[in-house]
């Protein structure tokens, strides 16, 4: 006779796979309303500057940078942002403080292209700040979901606690 014991626990990768296919969705989610919150704050910020004067004329091609260009670029690098903690998420033991060293990295890199455009004064340091707003709106929302997601994980609890363990 055969007796089995079926309590109806499962646990195997289907129930880790769920969860981690659930924080890749929800750091995503999370991604995709703050890049909509970026594009806003960033368009109204230019429109702003432009209220006040600045003409945005980018003298190598004579042409002036289009309200609608402010948006399209922002929503294309919080994308790319959010493919960057997306990865560091998946591959990454400490995805938040990596995620945070690579943004401001890459955010001090975008500093350099306004200044080398030749552009007047005002339309430099409007372009300047107009790097800063999305930076500011990116991340510190995903670096906090990718906080909040990793906290959350049983495996990495259980990393946390090994390694408490073995440093004791």
């Amino acid at each position: 006779m055969n007796s089995m014991n079926d309590t109806g626990d499962v646990a195997g990768p289907a129930s880790g796979q769920t969860s981690h296919t659930r924080r890749l969705l929800g750091l995503a989610g999370t991604g995709f309303i703050a890049t909509l919150a970026a594009i806003v704050a960033t368009t109204l910020a230019a429109a702003l500057a432009q209220a006040v004067g600045v003409d945005f004329e980018v003298p190598d091609g004579g042409e002036t940078i289009p309200l609608p260009g402010f948006a399209v670029v922002t929503g294309f690098f919080s994308v790319v942002g959010i493919v960057i903690a997306v990865a560091l998420l998946r591959w990454s033991a400490r995805p938040a403080e990596r995620f945070v060293w690579t943004a401001l990295s890459l955010t001090a890199i975008s500093l350099v292209p306004p200044l080398l455009v030749g552009a007047n004064t005002a339309t430099i340091t409007a372009l300047l700040g107009l790097q800063l707003v999305p930076a500011t709106v990116m991340i510190p929302i995903l670096a906090r979901s990718l906080r909040t997601r990793t906290d959350d994980d049983p495996a990495t609890d259980n990393a946390r606690r090994k390694g408490m363990r073995e440093s004791q």
